[in-house]
């Protein structure tokens, strides 16, 4: 039992603090567990392929965090959400031709987004990240990430890749 002082015990009864540390704890606990490192997919073998200190020297560190950590670029600030320009967008690491130019369309989510990859270019796979199911999508050359697919892009596919 808890005294203050050497004064009487403190009341049995929870303070208003205590129960909101409780029900803070309650709120931010999950959130904590479910933001963890998320497990590293299984080993995939990738054409591509560099240590983690090859892979540092190669990339920006910008680069390096998005494509080998599964990190997000903060919305709005590619540059490539502006690119109208005719030709395909490739991978950063290791230069594999992704996407056509002619399926980037404005999806107002900040990201390039586009409705379809180009055959063979992209490999998908399970994140349960942040407490989410969604489907990442990965560079089948070296695996690096490229963001994920969602069910809310326009026709023909309905699929946005971002």
């Amino acid at each position: 039992m808890v005294t203050m002082n050497g004064s009487s015990p403190m009341p049995s009864h929870p303070s208003r603090r205590r129960l909101l540390g409780w029900l803070g704890a309650g709120l931010v606990l999950p959130m904590a567990s479910a933001c963890r490192a998320r497990p590293a997919p299984p080993k995939e073998v990738f054409p591509v392929q560099h240590s983690e200190a090859e892979w540092r020297r190669l990339l920006t560190p910008e680069q390096f965090y998005i494509l080998r950590e599964a990190g997000t670029e903060r919305p709005f600030s590619s540059p490539l959400l502006n690119e109208h320009r005719k030709g395909t967008f490739a991978c950063a690491a290791d230069r594999q031709p992704l996407f056509a130019s002619t399926t980037k369309f404005d999806s107002g989510t900040g990201w390039p987004s586009f409705w379809k990859p180009l055959p063979g270019a992209v490999g998908l796979r399970s994140d349960s990240s942040f407490g989410m199911d969604r489907t990442e999508v990965y560079c089948r050359r070296c695996g690096g990430h490229l963001g994920h697919v969602f069910d809310d892009g326009p026709p023909p596919t309905g699929k946005r890749y971002c």
